[in-house]
Order: structure tokens, then C-alpha cells, then sequence
């Protein structure tokens, strides 16, 4: 199936879901811990935290505060490293109820490495670093370049790893004439031409990174349109464009993510656009695909769905609605919960919510232990707006009818 898609899901759901709670005043705990730290190092800061918390002057935070430090340090004998990814542990009061404290504790393990390492008591969750992975899933190659060096980086999300660094050993042409001129341009030509083969190798790894989409290059002058006239690299590696930048290091690599978020955007845009229209034809001619939560459910359960399409971010939940004066109770397929709590009922009651699901949910962790492969679609392309409006995002390819 489509892990990254599958795992892409939860990441996304863990995210919004943590985004929802509130403290009561500095009492929700975030702890971000990079790959490979040694979890030991973590637990003795967070043991110094927890004697600086006893300063604390309202008796409920400190209490809250201790209690959270206490859950995520008894967390933590169960690791002996961070995760490869590194990891994101959420802890603290989520209660409703003030005065009745329900310490949770949250942990996330993020689809890219985690570049940062903090821990934070604030009144909500620190979901920044977390957010920032949400922007882009796909795995882009960067080169910058000049006639004299190059660096060639992958970004993946918003997080940049150099791979290489190269330099040319080419001289400058030599202007006067005579023989000697001749021949000391030919060794310059063929110096640059080792220099472009170079860099179109150190490129070779961009195919081995999962959800690699192509290469943007970027640079200041005209050595980077000869060496793609060159074409010297795989010829599996697709160029996706080209950008000026004023240099050929770090600060030329965050020129190029500047400069390419419409090219990416593009990128990502077209592969969705294709996606959609064949599921738009698909449904035309009542061929393989199918929509509705009924319908999809069905197509998942008995295995006949061969991809699922699901919305980005979409809540669908099936609500059991009681009124409180007459008892009587309504089932509805809604997306906002609370827009239907206290919702008047024809006896002169209000409707209160006595039973939730979550459709979507569901759905999709059927799709897992099926080894269906999920599509994220999104909401911000006009293809991806169009199915969330006309399918109320929702929909399947199928195997057979």
C-alpha cells in the first residue's frame, strides 16, 4: 500500500488533533528531541525542569506541571535513543473540568527528521516544527552552480540536507592566440566538461529518497543551462526548472526554495490535476470509481477499492443526536460536531450529541489493513477543491465493479 500516503494521514490528523487542546495558564508540555540524541540526555534536563517547577506559585499549575514532567521521564525508560525521525512528546492537562486535572501524554514521530530540539510549558502544544512538515511531501533535488563550484542538497518538506560539494579544476580560456592558446582552451573545455559529469554524478543519489520529484537548479550565470545542455546526469532524473541565484552555497540553496515554490506547487498540482481527471472520467461513464461514505466503505471492506482519495484535512462524522425533553434521536453525517449540539428539536427540547464516529477514520484504517494505497488530495488546487465540494472529498478507484 501507500505508506507514506497512509502515514502522511496521521501525521496530519495527530497534528490537528493536538492543536485543539487549551491549558489552564503555562502548564502544557512540548519536548522535541532530534534523531539519534541519547534519550538519557533529555531525562536529566527534564529532572532539572522538574526542580524548577516546584518555584511554580499557584499550587494547580506546579502540581500539573511536576505530574506532566513525571509521565513524559516514565515515558521515556522506554527509549534508549530518539527514533531515526527524532520524536515529539505532547504532555500535560487537557481536562474540561477546572479543578479535576487529566494528565495526557501525546508522542509523535514525524514522516521527515526533526531539525530542532527544545522543550517549551506554554498554555498550548508547540506544533511549529511539526506544522512546517505539513507543507510538502515530496522529495525535491537542489543544485547551485557556477563555472568554479557547485552544491548539491535534497529538501524534503522544509528540511535541507547537503549532499556535496564540488569545485572545477577548469582554468580561464586563454585569449591570446598561438598554438599554446589552442591547446590550453581544449584542456579548459575538457576540465569543464569533467566538472559538469562531476556534478551530474553526486546527483545519482536523489533516485535512492522515497517521493523523489526532480531536480530544480539554480545559480548565477550561464553554467548551469550548458551543464543541463551537457546532460550529464541519469537520465531518470527529471528537471523540473531552472532559477537565478546569486550564490552556490547555502545561501544559494535558500534562494532556490524561495524562487521554486510555484515550480513544486506546479509539480504537485499536475500529478493531483491527472489523478482527479481520470477519477472524474471514471464516475462520467459509471466506470471504476465510486463516491459516498456508504458506497466507499463498502468498496473498501470488500476489497474492491483499488486506491482511496481522501480530502486533506477532512472531518466527516456520524452523529447520534438525542433530544433531552421528549427523547427522541436523529442520526446525521456531519463535519462540524459542535455546529449540531443544542440543536432544537420540534417538542421545544434541544438536540444533544449522545454518540460520535469518525467516518474518515475509520475508512481509512480499513484502507490499511486492506493494502489499499491513499491518495491525500488537497484542498488548495481547483481539481482538489472540486472533488472535496462535488464528492464531499471522499471517493475510490475499483478493481472491478
Amino acid at each position: 500500500m501507500s505508506t507514506d500516503s497512509q502515514a502522511s494521514y496521521e501525521f496530519r490528523k495527530q497534528v490537528e488533533a493536538l492543536e485543539k487542546f487549551q491549558g489552564r495558564g503555562t502548564q502544557l508540555i512540548s519536548v522535541y528531541i532530534t534523531p539519534g540524541y541519547q534519550i538519557s540526555e533529555t531525562a536529566g534536563k527534564l529532572r532539572d525542569e522538574a526542580g524548577q517547577a516546584s518555584n511554580i506559585k499557584s499550587t494547580s499549575t506546579r502540581k500539573n506541571v511536576i505530574s506532566a514532567l513525571e509521565k513524559i521521564l516514565q515515558y521515556l525508560k522506554g527509549f534508549r535513543e530518539s527514533p531515526k525521525n527524532g520524536i515529539a512528546i505532547f504532555c500535560g492537562d487537557v481536562s474540561d473540568t477546572e479543578g479535576k486535572p487529566d494528565i495526557q501524554l501525546f508522542s509523535v514521530i514525524p514522516p521527515v527528521p526533526l531539525g530542532v530540539q527544545f522543550y517549551r510549558c506554554e498554555s498550548r502544544f508547540v506544533l511549529e516544527p511539526l506544522k512546517e512538515m505539513l507543507d510538502k511531501a515530496g522529495t525535491y533535488g537542489i543544485v547551485v552552480m557556477d563555472g568554479k563550484e557547485a552544491t548539491v542538497a535534497v529538501l524534503k518538506g522544509k528540511q535541507i540536507k547537503v549532499i556535496r560539494r564540488l569545485n572545477s579544476t577548469a582554468h580561464a580560456k586563454v585569449s591570446k592566440g598561438g598554438q599554446s592558446a589552442a591547446r590550453y582552451n581544449r584542456l579548459h573545455n575538457e576540465a569543464v566538461e569533467y566538472y559538469y559529469t562531476r556534478v551530474g554524478a553526486a546527483m545519482a543519489p536523489f533516485l535512492e529518497y522515497k517521493g523523489f520529484e526532480g531536480v530544480i537548479v539554480g545559480g548565477p550565470g550561464p553554467a548551469k543551462e550548458d551543464f543541463l545542455k551537457q546532460k550529464s546526469y541519469n537520465y531518470q532524473i527529471k528537471i523540473l526548472g531552472m532559477v537565478d541565484t546569486g550564490y552556490t552555497d547555502e545561501y544559494g540553496i535558500q534562494e532556490v526554495m524561495e524562487k521554486s515554490g510555484d515550480i513544486i506547487a506546479e509539480q504537485e498540482a499536475i500529478k493531483e490535476k491527472k489523478l482527479l481527471d481520470e477519477f472524474m472520467a471514471q464516475i462520467m461513464k459509471n466506470g471504476l470509481a465510486t463516491y459516498g461514505e456508504k458506497e466507499v466503505r463498502e468498496a473498501v471492506q470488500s476489497g474492491k477499492a483499488s486506491k482511496l482519495l481522501v480530502s486533506e484535512g477532512l472531518e466527516l462524522n456520524r452523529i447520534k443526536l438525542t433530544c433531552t425533553m421528549c427523547g427522541k434521536t436523529v442520526e446525521k453525517l456531519v463535519e462540524n460536531v459542535e455546529e449540531h449540539q443544542n440543536t432544537p428539536c420540534e417538542c421545544g427540547g434541544v438536540y444533544k450529541v449522545t454518540g460520535e464516529n469518525d467516518i474518515v477514520g475509520e475508512i481509512v484504517d480499513l484502507a490499511e489493513q486492506m493494502n489499499i494505497p491513499i491518495e491525500i488530495i488537497s484542498k488548495e488546487t481547483s481539481a482538489g477543491f472540486s472533488f472535496y465540494g462535488t464528492f464531499r472529498g471522499l471517493g475510490a478507484f475499483l478493481r472491478y465493479k
